[in-house]
């Protein structure tokens, strides 16, 4: 996580030292919880929605070359990231969030990691979502920060609600209604939410089915939610870039790989089955930041401080190796095979120190890309190999074979393509899903 101006303002030796320790106070704050927590005597806190948030300006996906081949399947239903609002002032922001397990009680994260000023949030509620805008009567809940109704957030600062009584389904769609009384202008946020977000005239975070002045389909502020769930609960965190996110996916209808995984756990193990939470931010990569922090630098934040996680799913690396053929890109960011594999190993290390089973994923093809190069495809090949050999993640899915073309193994099946040729449709992300053997999630004990 950083921290904002604090941050930006020290001297470099000093930025890793900042963002380390804010991430310890989270882990070290969620491991308090998982044991001490209101209701922990009947149950166990555990995360059932989460978002990552992108602690740097969206970057756009570089243009094509001006003679670029034609798309082998059209995308009528992929996912560009809509314009988000300079500022919110005096309004109500209203955000969905499709929840994977249920439990008996809820509360909500909230952080302002990229703020560089206070951020009030003068009235908080939760409900069951209905269609579109609108809540369900009588599920609207006030949420409460240390007892208060309003809260302020420091700069890199995250906060957490106390518990409602609001007993929810798995699968089911929450609404989160956040009323900022003051002008704003730095908006933490998670660009690519795939759920329609609605901003509201004035505070309308009990409105039952109010009148939006406006759409978009990111995240503000709202970094988790968690349910209070039987002791012996557990979640599955998706670790990776824009193809975890679900970029090329249906917009309002949850087909991105990480919630098709639940579905299928939730078939086999029903109420039993762990949280799987999609933490995938578009253009991430393991090394070197970017659209967002590289994964080494959010892996503590963003995993470790999240209650209840005893797996990871890890498939990022695509951009690391595709990025440096964008022009401009400096020297500095080029990587060998060997320089991916590094960052691995120390993401499993982080993951092992904490308990947390980590499942590899082979990195999905990639030609037609117009930044594809042969050179970058070996280093696929090389990494993908490294990581289908035993002996490093505690288990592993062939996601490379689960969605490529046999008859040219560096491309995705045309039937998988949603148009750009690196993000797989709604379709691949079903396959995805069920390439991923359920068995691997049985064991929650330390590795």
């Amino acid at each position: 996580m950083r921290t904002g101006r604090l941050e930006a303002g020290l001297p470099g030796p000093w930025r890793p030292l900042v963002c380390a320790s804010v991430g310890l106070l989270l882990v070290a704050w969620n491991a308090a919880a998982w044991a001490a927590g209101p209701g922990a005597s009947q149950g166990l806190w555990v995360s059932s929605w989460s978002t990552a948030q992108q602690l740097a300006p969206e970057v756009p996906p570089p243009p094509p070359p001006k003679q670029s081949p034609a798309p082998r399947a059209q995308a009528p239903n992929a996912s560009p990231i809509p314009p988000i609002p300079h500022a919110v002032a005096a309004q109500t922001v209203r955000m969905v969030a499709h929840l994977s397990r249920g439990g008996r009680q809820l509360r909500v994260q909230l952080a302002n990691a990229e703020g560089f000023s206070p951020v009030v949030i003068g009235a908080a509620h939760i409900a069951r979502s209905a269609r579109g805008v609108a809540i369900i009567a009588g599920t609207d809940r006030v949420l409460s920060f240390g007892g208060r109704s309003s809260v302020t957030i420091p700069p890199g600062a995250m906060v957490v609600s106390d518990a409602v009584d609001l007993p929810v389904a798995a699968e089911a769609d929450v609404a989160v209604s956040l009323y900022v009384p003051r002008e704003v202008h730095e908006l933490t946020n998670h660009p690519l939410g795939l759920h329609t977000t609605y901003i509201l005239n004035g505070d309308q975070t009990a409105a039952q089915n109010p009148a939006p002045l406006s759409e978009n389909r990111s995240y503000f502020w709202l970094a988790d939610v968690d349910v209070l769930a039987e002791p012996e609960s557990a979640a599955i965190a998706a670790f990776g870039d824009s193809i975890t996110d679900g970029y090329a996916t249906t917009p309002d209808a949850n087909r991105a790989w990480p919630t098709l995984l639940f579905e299928r756990l939730r078939g086999i193990r029903g109420a039993a089955a762990p949280a799987v939470i999609n933490l995938g931010i578009s253009g991430n990569r393991v090394l070197h930041d970017g659209a967002g922090t590289s994964a080494l630098g959010r892996f503590l934040p963003d995993v470790l401080g999240r209650p209840g996680i005893r797996w990871v799913v890890l498939l990022e690396g695509i951009n690391d190796i595709s990025f440096p053929a964008i022009p401009g890109t400096p020297a500095a960011e080029r990587i060998s095979a060997q320089d991916l594999i590094a960052g691995y190993r120390m993401l499993i290390a982080q993951a092992h120190l904490h308990g947390i089973r980590v499942m590899g994923a082979t990195i999905l093809p990639w030609e037609g890309v117009w930044t594809f190069t042969p050179s970058g495809e070996e280093i696929r090949e090389q990494v993908n190999s490294w990581i289908r050999s035993p002996g490093t993640f505690d288990s592993v899915v062939d996601l490379d074979a689960a969605t490529r073309d046999p008859a040219h193994p560096s491309r995705l099946r045309a039937e998988f393509d949603s148009g750009d040729h690196v993000h797989p449709n709604d379709a691949g992300n079903r396959a995805m899903a069920a390439a991923i053997d359920l068995n691997a999630f049985a064991s929650q004990g330390a590795p």
